[in-house]
């Protein structure tokens, strides 16, 4: 199938890992011109040269922190003014911190708002006038299915995460006349580094081998295994594609059955 993604422009935020790199290198196999972000710079050019590597293609790398507007803004401005245009956002970064409700100071809930709310309405702000500009663009969120149902001892990501939902759904109709379709990804239990470090600290406050808690997440899923990055990549391809015409204000679980909510 040709999801018409040759000579597309994608932005794909925390990149440098992941199911972001995934999602990068994906969008590079198909052809469109990759602009990519993440903090760590090493890491994220070590990642900018495989993807070049692997496909050949035009991969930007600009360090930034998804909490910083500032960052946010220089990255979306450099890779248009690199590329000539913008026609995909993929908004991504990495969770809050795990833990129980009473534990939590505002602060910490001013962080998480920061990077898991804040991060994709500022990329999405700024993505919007350079997708009018070519007459259209996608936007796709990668979020949790936290947001279909909350996992115990993420209560920061639970509350958080839900609000990127009722943006893009708003989004979705403010945006359709312009030919701007957003949507959102909710992943399962992928194999990321993030998810090894949750069950890390779930094996830890448990007091149990993390081989034990590897194994308890593996069978609560009803596909019996971990999704890969690279997996989610390919729903996220697809959303930004040609061939997802006619969807938006979606949020799309890629979990292996795992959720058990009907909507």
């Amino acid at each position: 199938m040709d999801l018409g993604l040759r000579g597309k422009v994608a932005l794909v935020a925390g990149a440098s890992q992941g199911i972001g790199k995934a999602i990068a290198m994906g969008f590079a196999r198909e052809g469109a011109k990759v602009g990519i972000c993440a903090r760590g710079e090493a890491r994220l050019m070590e990642t900018a040269d495989e993807i070049r590597r692997a496909t050949g293609g035009d991969v930007l790398a600009l360090v930034a922190d998804m909490t910083s507007s500032q960052d946010i803004q220089r990255f979306v401005s450099k890779s248009v003014e690199r590329f000539g245009r913008l026609d995909i956002a993929v908004t991504n970064a990495g969770g809050p911190p795990p833990g129980e409700f009473m534990k939590f100071t505002d602060e910490d809930w001013e962080n998480a708002f920061r990077l898991s709310f804040l991060s994709a309405l500022r990329l999405t702000r700024e993505a919007v006038p350079y997708m009018r500009n070519v007459g259209g663009g996608r936007i796709v969120n990668i979020s949790s299915y936290a947001v279909k149902e909350p996992i115990p001892g993420l209560v920061l990501s639970n509350a958080i995460r839900s609000g990127v939902i009722g943006l893009a759904k708003t989004l979705s109709r403010e945006l359709a006349k312009d030919k701007i379709l957003i949507n959102t990804v909710c992943p399962g239990r992928i194999d990321t580094e993030r998810a090894r470090k949750l069950n890390q600290a779930r094996a830890e406050r448990l007091k149990r081998p993390i081989e034990e808690i590897n194994r308890e997440m593996e069978v609560e899923v009803p596909m019996g295994r971990y999704g890969t990055p690279d997996e989610t990549a390919d729903l996220v391809l697809f959303l930004a594609s040609e061939r997802a015409s006619y969807i938006t204000g979606t949020s799309i679980l890629i979990d292996g059955g795992l959720v058990r909510s009907i909507q």
